[in-house]
């Protein structure tokens, strides 16, 4: 053996070399090596890179409970207007749609509910789906195609608060219900991605959502062109809205593996999520589709103090954890902490970024918007926070992706270069009180903000700590001001904001679409352009982009779309994380598939399971 294999293996075990301890230091070193050496995904047991799939071929056992990290509760558990991670964490367990897709590359669509891709008419208007015989709700009740016609009733109704999913269905302007078991949707015109969306809505349950049958006599068609406004059932849509919006935040009920049995029980506030595996699920055993899940409980644990939770995964109270990158580094190579754990890392699908109120008298400006950019000094945050972990970006597409536009220049720390952009709008000292000032309105207005940050999240209170570093020495004044989550997206949400820290989570396998987060549409209220970014230019490229087939005619869509925002600078684009993750060794079936790992593949032998 090597003398470097003999030193990797010493400092995995933490034995002596020489009589001396092999520092933990060594062990960052050498994964750092490791990191740096690849991009793709990497597992270590200790410090040692294993395979990434598991191979053992030993049949899968049933029982034990998965335990994991959640920051904050989820702001409701509502499938269509809730639009937070955390939520659809959690959803994505208890709701299913028609497709699924294969999680390793072309990561072709499949059969769930349907039995298989929809046939697709030549003029790409109509998408026709043939749902599985024998399937079931949770409480036993059998899905149909009314269930399907019903939920996109649901997302068409524009009274229900879910602007951000309604955007992906604006081609749809009618549902039809062929037969006990087929649907077809007839759009108005071609949208590439139809088939993807048409194929990933949650399936709602028409007799737990709608007992009254408010939506029964209701035509999808009127609510895409608005025509029930003035028809004879606005009061049924209205009444059906109001309910929808406000009675299912902790009622749940969708046909997937698992489920939330008890409310009481297993929702409790600033505690806990518990879901339960469907003994009776449908879909168990039915050839063709994936394992739906082995543990009996994934127990979501809400810990709002990252400092708390990585402690509740050391003193063995939690099985799957995503690690800081301080712990990552610095308190994750101890015999101890490798024998009980292993760890992936993984480029993150989605980018943090620092997004300004374009709408703010001092940020509706793109000099200021520019001159902030030049004022965050990201590779020094990616080195210091990040600890390299993570890598800077230009824009909001995927590094990865074949869209994304690489010829743009970063725009480097420069804090000269940001003083020239700021005294070209006109901002400059005039009351010689130490802060910039601008003549706004009328009004002498100093450059002074807020920029909010949700409680807990330690890497968005220190971007936002560093960021008011920098700007106290050239004469803006920053306050950071931390938020519970819930109360933070509704400053969001309500525009009632400065600037903010937050992330967007993304998808490397699928082509992106960029209407929800930048079209000026989205800018309602409960939309997802919440710093209210309108340039007519980006609207119509995001409209032509998905009536584009061909996939070079997107990419250079994409690639002016990206150079318009790198000059608008509407957001200050950080970075993407590479993400790590510690797990449990008791766990058996892990593979890490290019996107991620997919949890309901895990499974714990009989004589490792805990509960």
């Amino acid at each position: 053996m090597s003398k470097v294999r003999m030193s990797v293996v010493a400092a995995w075990l933490g034995v002596c070399i020489g009589g001396h301890a092999v520092a933990e230091e060594e062990s960052w070193e050498v994964v750092q090596e490791i990191l740096v050496s690849t991009k793709d995904i990497v597992v270590l047991d200790g410090i040692e890179k294993v395979p990434l799939r598991y191979e053992s071929g030993k049949e899968p056992t049933y029982g034990d409970w998965m335990v994991r990290h959640m920051l904050s509760d989820p702001e409701k558990l509502n499938p269509y207007t809730s639009n937070d991670a955390g939520a659809s964490t959690v959803l994505n367990y208890v709701f299913e749609s028609l497709l699924e897709a294969d999680s390793d590359p072309p990561y072709a669509l499949r059969g769930l509910v349907a039995k298989g891709y929809p046939e697709i008419s030549a003029d790409k208007l109509t998408y026709t789906f043939e749902l599985r015989d024998g399937v079931y709700f949770s409480d036993g009740k059998p899905l149909t195609a009314a269930d399907v016609v019903f939920s996109m009733k649901v997302i068409h109704n524009s009274q229900v608060l879910a602007p951000h999913l309604r955007n992906y269905y604006a081609a749809v302007e009618a549902v039809q219900q062929v037969g006990a078991n087929k649907v077809s949707f007839l759009c108005d015109k071609p949208y590439f991605r139809n088939d993807l969306m048409l194929g990933a809505f949650s399936i709602l349950p028409k007799h737990f959502y709608d007992p009254e049958g408010l939506l029964d006599p209701v035509e999808v068609k009127s609510l895409v062109d608005g025509s029930w406004e003035e028809g004879p059932h606005k009061e049924r849509i209205e009444r059906f809205a109001e309910q929808f919006n406000q009675n299912f935040n902790r009622k749940v009920l969708g046909s997937g593996p698992y489920i939330i049995e008890d409310p009481e029980r297993d929702l409790v506030t600033q505690q806990k999520v518990v879901l339960t595996r469907n003994e009776n699920y449908w879909g168990r055993d039915v050839e063709g589709l994936l394992p739906p899940g082995f543990v009996d409980k994934i127990v979501f644990n809400i810990i709002n103090n990252t400092d708390a939770a990585f402690i509740e995964l050391t003193n063995g109270n939690l099985d799957y954890h995503a690690l800081r990158p301080l712990e990552f580094k610095e308190k994750s190579w101890s015999e101890d902490f490798n024998s009980r754990f292993l760890k992936g890392v993984s480029y993150a699908g989605g980018y943090m970024y620092i997004g300004w109120n374009n709408k703010h008298p001092i940020f509706g400006d793109k000099q200021v918007r520019q001159a902030m950019t030049h004022l965050t000094d990201r590779e020094g945050m990616v080195e210091n926070i990040m600890f390299g972990l993570a890598e800077t970006v230009e824009g909001p597409i995927h590094k990865f992706r074949p869209e994304y536009n690489h010829d743009l220049a970063s725009y480097t720390y420069d804090p000269d270069r940001a003083l020239d952009l700021l005294a070209e709008a006109g901002w400059e000292d005039a009351d010689e009180d130490g802060i910039l000032d601008k003549i706004i309105d009328g009004e002498l207005v100093p450059f002074s903000f807020e920029i909010l940050i949700n409680s807990g999240n330690q890497i968005r209170k220190d971007i936002a700590l560093t960021l008011q570093y920098e700007l106290q020495d050239i004469g803006i004044d920053c306050q950071v001001r931390e938020l519970d989550w819930s109360i933070f997206l509704q400053k969001v949400r309500g525009k009632d904001f400065d600037a903010m820290v937050l992330g967007w989570t993304g998808n490397v396998r699928f082509p992106p679409d960029g209407y929800q987060i930048w079209h000026s549409s989205q800018t309602v209220e409960n939309g997802s352009n919440a710093i209210s970014f309108i340039n007519a230019e980006v609207d119509q490229i995001l409209e032509d982009y998905r009536r584009e087939f061909d996939m070079e005619r997107r990419i250079a869509l994409y690639q002016r779309f990206q150079e318009i925002l790198h000059e608008e600078q509407p957001y200050t684009f950080l970075w993407k994380p590479r993400n790590a993750h510690a797990y449990s060794r008791r766990f058996s079936g892990v593979t890490w598939y290019p996107p991620g790992v997919r949890l309901q593949d895990w499974w714990v032998a009989q004589e490792a399971q805990m509960y």
